[in-house]
């Protein structure tokens, strides 16, 4: 059974890894020779853990520790509502909870509770009794509860290949929440790779990160296209000089991706597939929007097909199942897991149209946001757009975009975004207004928000 632990080896091992958080650091030589968890990892050998700090790092050094003891670790994102914890505390059969937060029960049943601290004291010892660890992760959404999906730490670790971005000179840094699945996938990576890391904070401010990631050389940065956009707003955006951008969580746009290569002319840029569900389906490092048709033929580590629009995934980085879910099937009979992410075949390469959740219903006919605001984006007055629908009595839906600009408005702005419009959509798809704004909501997951106008 391997563990963090185990391929971290020992401390001598890790002399000179770091892991920075906002407002402290900790080498990971110091992590190896003793514990954040006060002594009382023997306690929660075999149990359900459910780990809920506030701090990124605190939630890090937990990560390391418990990997291998708890018999089912689940990561818990900060913005989770306290109206679903009861929830998911039952789901997954917590009987114990790390927090770095007020220890005292409050009203959750939950008979342990571990103080988890940035102060590392020496000794704790690692459990003889070794578990291979259930990896429970929460998906995103922005309404409702929460679904809880099972991974294994095989199937999180698949898609890392040994020699690849790694290194003991590799600083990774990423915009993402490591308790998500494209943070965690990143934290992995550095830790597992050799290197070091610079963690986000929730409250920190993209210039005052980039500042952070400058501070510490950082080589290797990931983020979702908005995680970007707002990033490359900041003129601290220059205080980086990258050999690798990764983009992920969302569609990137040619913009984006011109816009990156604009700015880190030295990087590599590639933006990746992936989902909690399905996990890293695949990179594309060919500098364009969308991916090459002849991926759906590769036979290797993931599957694809595309059935109905919708792209399909079937490979060993997949979930294993939803908990708590016994009528909600997270693959297919082939084992392919939907995606729900809709694609258009055009010539040799398919492009992502949107989510098949969130089409715009215009007079019975269809339209994705995404696609239309990848069409906006081209614009080089644009630095992000949003479209919504607006509800009409006649259509049902109208087609309504927000966009933030690099700099002042001008006259002809909205007639030239919608000259761009008309050349590329069918004219249902055209936005019937168009709005400048100095900022676009971004949920906790990097993601753009999504609501109707």
């Amino acid at each position: 059974m391997n563990t963090i632990r185990d391929t971290l080896g020992n401390a001598s091992d890790c002399l000179g890894r770091f892991l920075w958080g906002a407002n402290a650091s900790v080498a990971l030589s110091d992590l190896l020779r003793g514990t954040s968890l006060g002594g009382r990892l023997r306690e929660l050998a075999g149990r359900s853990v459910l780990l809920a700090t506030q701090d990124h790092l605190t939630a890090a050094l937990a990560l390391i520790e418990l990997d291998g003891i708890a018999r089912r670790l689940v990561v818990c994102p900060p913005d989770l509502s306290s109206e679903h914890l009861p929830a998911v505390i039952a789901k997954a059969g917590v009987d114990a909870i790390v927090s770095d937060r007020d220890p005292h029960d409050q009203g959750l049943g939950v008979p342990l509770r571990v103080f988890c601290s940035l102060d590392i004291t020496p000794g704790g010892g690692v459990p003889v009794d070794r578990h291979a660890t259930d990896w429970v992760l929460l998906t995103s959404g922005t309404t409702g509860a929460p679904k809880l999906i099972l991974h294994t730490f095989a199937g999180l670790t698949a898609p890392i290949k040994s020699g690849q971005h790694q290194g003991a000179d590799v600083v990774w840094g990423t915009f993402y929440d490591i308790r998500r699945y494209g943070g965690l996938q990143i934290f992995l990576r550095a830790v597992l790779g050799r290197g070091s890391m610079v963690l986000s904070s929730a409250d920190e401010l993209p210039g005052d990160y980039l500042l952070r990631l400058g501070a510490h050389g950082v080589t290797h940065i990931s983020g979702t296209p908005s995680h970007w956009r707002r990033a490359l707003m900041s003129p601290c955006a220059s205080t980086i000089a990258p050999r690798y951008v990764r983009l992920s969580g969302e569609i990137a746009d040619q913009a984006i991706l011109n816009s990156l290569r604009a700015v880190y002319p030295q990087a590599g840029i590639g933006h990746a597939y992936a989902s909690t569900e399905a996990g890293v389906g695949f990179e594309v490092n060919d500098g364009l929007e969308g991916f090459p048709a002849s991926m759906l033929a590769l036979r290797g580590d993931v599957d694809m097909k595309v059935e109905d629009g919708s792209l399909r995934l079937r490979s060993a980085r997949t979930a294993l199942r939803y908990l708590g879910e016994e009528n909600s099937a997270l693959t297919d009979d082939e084992g392919f897991v939907d995606t729900g992410d809709i694609v258009e075949l055009r010539r040799d390469r398919y492009y992502f149209l949107g989510r098949r959740t969130g089409v715009i219903n215009v007079g019975g006919l269809k339209v994705y946001p995404e696609e239309v605001e990848a069409v906006i984006n081209r614009h080089p007055a644009v630095r992000m757009s949003a479209v919504r629908s607006r509800r009409n009595p006649i259509m049902g839906a109208l087609v309504v975009a927000e966009v933030v600009l690099k700099a002042e408005p001008f006259a002809d702005l909205t007639r030239e975004i919608l000259q761009l419009c008309h050349e590329s959509l069918a004219p249902h798809k055209i936005p019937t207004t168009i709005r400048v704004v100095p900022a676009l909501d971004v949920a906790a997951a990097g993601k753009l928000t999504r609501h109707h106008a």
